[in-house]
């Protein structure tokens, strides 16, 4: 969420440049698990990439959620009586779905 200033735009883009490049890795490792899998590689080789795959999503999901609980504070901070966007609660929901 961007404050009425605008402040957080960069930041949310970084952030979001950072997260597709983590997708994209994660894309990109999967696509070596397809091909070691179809090429008959040894189970190291395949649960290896696996891994990494794993790995790249699960971090792509911890930045995203980073992200939200940053939002949130600062929509704590600058809420006055206002509705926020995302809960502390549905932040941890979201949070614990990746754990």
């Amino acid at each position: 969420m961007t404050t009425p200033s605008g402040a957080q735009a960069p930041v949310q883009a970084d952030a979001q440049r950072k997260v597709i490049n983590r997708l994209r890795r994660a894309q990109g490792q999967l696509n070596a698990v397809i091909a070691a899998v179809e090429a008959d590689a040894s189970c190291r080789q395949v649960v290896t990439q696996l891994a990494a795959v794993s790995s790249a999503l699960d971090r792509a999901g911890f930045a995203i959620i980073s992200t939200a609980m940053q939002e949130c504070l600062t929509e704590l901070e600058s809420a006055e009586g206002g509705e926020r966007k995302t809960s502390p609660e549905e932040l941890e929901k979201l949070f614990m779905m990746l754990a």
